[in-house]
């Protein structure tokens, strides 16, 4: 078995979104006068993309809420997050590096629950967006993490078996998403602890552990 390809997850991996991503969904969601915790996002919510997210906080609350509102809350927190981009820079120090290193051996997909266009967009301000030939969001499947869907959309617009490729993700819901597809994993600690990451082959604490080598050792674990 050999590695053809490397699949990042975005938010927590390569950028260090998250954050802007609970205070944008945090000011929609307040628009229909719900109320969303910090604690909350990140020990429940954190896994889903924005649709999930707002309906599984529906459901938890006991809510009953219409099509047309779910779209109005996604298309508000979109709004917000992209105004909250303009601040700077989103990706974390160590991601420019382990790119440009790791796609020098290997081909790179995103498999991300965020949409498209906004992944492209922190790319392109940061002058990588050529570094990845695949990226699948949240508008391009129909379920997104824990399902398989992303991985194996990303493995298939790349080409390879998911056999193929190793996912690095900072989540369960990611980590269990990339195993369902059959890919091995790397977990990175920029969210969670390393007991939290349990599911993943290999756990680091950054990027800058990860190299061409390291990938290739991953193979003899």
């Amino acid at each position: 078995m050999t590695i053809k390809a490397i699949v990042f997850d975005f938010d927590g991996v390569l950028a260090d979104t998250e954050r802007l991503h609970l205070r944008a969904t945090q000011e929609a969601l307040a628009t229909h006068g719900w109320t969303l915790d910090e604690r909350a996002y990140f020990d429940r919510y954190l896994g889903y993309d924005d649709r999930g997210l707002v309906l599984e906080f529906a459901r938890d609350s006991g809510q009953v809420i219409t099509p047309d509102v779910v779209e109005r809350l996604i298309a508000l927190k979109a709004d917000r997050y992209r105004a909250h981009l303009a601040d700077g820079s989103a990706l974390y120090a160590s991601a420019v590096p382990c790119v440009r290193r790791l796609g020098a051996r290997f081909s790179l997909a995103i498999a991300s629950g965020s949409l498209r266009d906004e992944i492209r967009y922190i790319l392109s301000a940061c002058d990588l967006a050529d570094a990845f030939p695949v990226i699948v969001g949240a508008d391009d499947v129909a379920n997104g993490k824990p399902a398989a869907e992303p991985y194996l959309r990303a493995a298939e617009l790349l080409g390879i078996d998911p056999s193929d490729a190793v996912a690095i993700e900072d989540s369960r819901w990611g980590l269990e998403s990339a195993r369902a597809a059959g890919m091995r994993t790397i977990g990175v600690t920029t969210s969670y602890t390393a007991s939290a990451l349990s599911l993943a082959d290999v756990v680091v604490a950054s990027l800058d552990e990860i190299s061409v080598n390291f990938i290739e050792q991953l193979m003899t674990r």
